[in-house]
C-alpha cells in the first residue's frame, strides 16, 4: 500500500513514492491478454518449452471472440476454396467441435455459388462483403465451448494462467522490460520475464512502453441474444433485419454500430467506453421490445445472453519495424509468419511479415494479435480471429526463441517458419 506522501490538495497529480513490489513469477514468456491470439501465444510458447505465464483482465478466455459475442472465426480460407489459416486456429476448431459447439460448411462446399448454400450460410453468420457471394469456411462456435477448449490447451501445454489480473506498468532497463507491475485482488505485484507478448488489442504494454502507435475512433456496438424465437424462417423472411442464427430458436442481433451510435469514441477512454455501454445496453433493451412487437417468430422471445464487452475491434495498432499497407495484398515476404484471407473479399490473402509483430524499441517486446503493425485498411482483415490466432502463434514461437537468449529481432526467422509449419500453421 502507498503511503500518503505525495498527494497535495491543490495538484492534479499525485507523486508516487518509492516502493517495493513482490516478484510473484519469473517466467520464460509473459503474456499479456487471453483472447484469442493471447491464447494461441501462450499455447505456442509453452509447446516450445518456454515456461509461459498469461495474465487476462477477465475470469474467462477469448476477449471478443468469447466476451463480446463475436463467436464466428471469419476466415479460414483465402475467399477461393483453399484453407489458408490452420495451425493453433485449426486445433480449437476441432476441440470445440468434439464438444458439439461449431458449424461450418463441409471442404466440398467452400467456394460454391450455390445461392441456396450461400444463404444457410449467411444464416449463420459466415458470409459478409458485396454479392455475388461463395461459401466461405468460416465457423460460428458457441462462447463456453472456446472457452473449455482454451483452458484445456493451456492447461495440457502447461501455461501458468492468472485470471483478474491487469497489465500496469512496464519497468524498462536498457531497452528492455525488466518486469511487468500487475495488479490483482492480492495488490501490485511484479513479473520478471524474459520476453513480453502485448496481446492486449488495445496494445496497452507496448503504448506504456513508448513505442509509437496510430489510433483510431470506432463506432460501438454490442451484440445480445434472444431465446424462445419459435419460427426463425418466418423471422428471416420478413426481410429488413439484420441478424443470425446460433440454433433452432435462438437469434444473435448487433446493436450499435455507424447509424446506431451517432459518436465514435476512443476505445482507451473508460468515461467514453462506459457512457457507450450505458447507451448501447439501453438500445438492446428498446430493440428487444421492438422485436418482440413487430418481427413474426420474436412474439415471446427474451434477451437469454448479452455481451459483456464492447463489440470494439480497433484502437490502437504498433508501429513496428514493418507495417504492413494495404498494397501488400498478395505480396509475398521472406519472412512470412501467418497468412489470413480477407473477410468481406474473395481471392485476397495477407501474408504476414515476422516485422509487423516487432517492436522498433523494446528488444524482448512482440505484439499479436489485432494491435500489430499493420494500416487501418489491413487492419480489416488482420483483426479477425483466425488471423489473431496465427499471429498470436507464430508470436508465442518466437518469444521462446527469443527466450533462450537473444532479442526478438534477432531470431532466425527459417527457423520459427519451420517450427510454424511442424505445428500445422500454413505459410504459403
Amino acid at each position: 500500500m502507498y503511503p500518503r506522501a505525495g498527494v497535495s490538495p491543490d495538484s492534479d497529480f499525485v507523486t508516487l513514492p518509492e516502493s517495493r513490489l513482490p516478484v510473484v513469477a519469473r517466467p520464460d514468456v509473459l503474456v499479456v491478454g487471453g483472447g484469442s491470439a493471447g491464447v494461441s501465444a501462450a499455447g505456442a510458447a509453452a509447446r516450445s518449452g518456454a515456461e509461459t505465464y498469461l495474465i487476462e483482465r477477465f475470469s474467462y478466455t477469448g476477449g471478443l471472440a468469447t466476451g463480446g459475442l463475436i463467436i464466428l472465426l471469419l476466415t479460414l480460407d483465402d475467399g477461393a476454396g483453399k484453407q489458408a489459416v490452420a495451425g493453433l486456429c485449426q486445433e480449437m476448431v476441432e476441440r470445440m467441435e468434439r464438444r458439439g459447439g461449431v458449424w461450418y460448411p463441409p471442404e466440398e462446399q467452400w467456394d460454391d455459388p450455390d445461392p441456396a448454400l450461400v444463404e444457410h450460410c449467411r444464416r449463420w453468420g459466415l458470409v459478409w462483403g458485396g454479392a455475388p457471394h461463395r461459401v466461405r469456411y468460416s465457423v460460428a462456435f458457441d462462447p463456453y465451448a472456446f472457452i473449455f477448449a482454451a483452458d484445456e490447451m493451456l492447461r495440457e501445454a502447461g501455461v501458468h494462467v492468472l485470471y483478474q489480473t491487469w497489465a500496469c506498468e512496464p519497468l524498462l532497463e536498457d531497452g528492455r522490460i525488466a518486469a511487468l507491475v500487475v495488479q490483482n485482488k492480492s495488490g501490485r505485484q511484479a513479473i520478471v520475464p524474459r520476453v513480453v507478448i502485448d496481446a492486449t488489442g488495445d496494445g496497452d504494454v507496448f503504448a506504456a512502453a513508448g513505442e509509437p502507435f496510430e489510433s483510431e475512433r470506432v463506432h460501438p456496438w454490442l451484440w445480445f441474444e434472444m431465446g424462445g424465437v419459435r419460427d426463425i424462417d418466418k423471422a428471416f423472411e420478413a426481410g429488413g433485419l439484420f441478424f443470425r442464427t446460433t440454433g433452432r430458436d435462438r437469434a444473435l442481433v448487433p446493436w450499435g454500430g455507424e447509424g446506431r451510435v451517432r459518436e465514435k469514441i476512443d476505445a482507451t477512454d473508460p468515461a467514453e467506453v462506459s457512457a457507450a455501454l450505458i447507451e448501447c445496453r439501453r438500445m438492446v433493451e428498446e430493440e428487444a421490445s421492438r422485436l418482440r412487437g413487430n418481427v413474426p417468430g420474436f412474439e415471446d422471445a427474451y434477451i437469454s445472453l448479452m455481451a459483456d464487452q464492447l463489440g470494439i475491434t480497433e484502437s490502437r495498432r504498433l508501429q513496428g519495424r514493418q507495417v504492413m499497407v494495404r498494397d501488400d495484398i498478395d505480396r509475398r515476404f521472406d519472412d512470412t509468419i501467418a497468412r489470413t484471407g480477407h473477410w468481406t473479399k474473395y481471392d485476397c490473402v495477407y501474408n504476414i511479415p515476422y516485422g509487423s509483430l516487432l517492436t522498433r524499441g523494446t528488444a524482448n517486446l512482440l505484439a499479436a494479435g489485432r494491435c500489430i503493425s499493420v494500416d487501418h485498411r489491413v487492419h480489416h482483415a488482420t483483426k479477425e480471429i483466425p488471423a489473431c490466432m496465427a499471429t498470436g502463434q507464430a508470436a508465442g514461437i518466437a518469444a521462446a526463441l527469443a527466450a533462450e537468449g537473444r532479442d526478438a529481432a534477432a531470431v532466425d526467422v527459417a527457423t520459427l517458419q519451420k517450427r510454424l509449419r511442424d505445428a500445422g500453421a500454413i505459410l504459403e
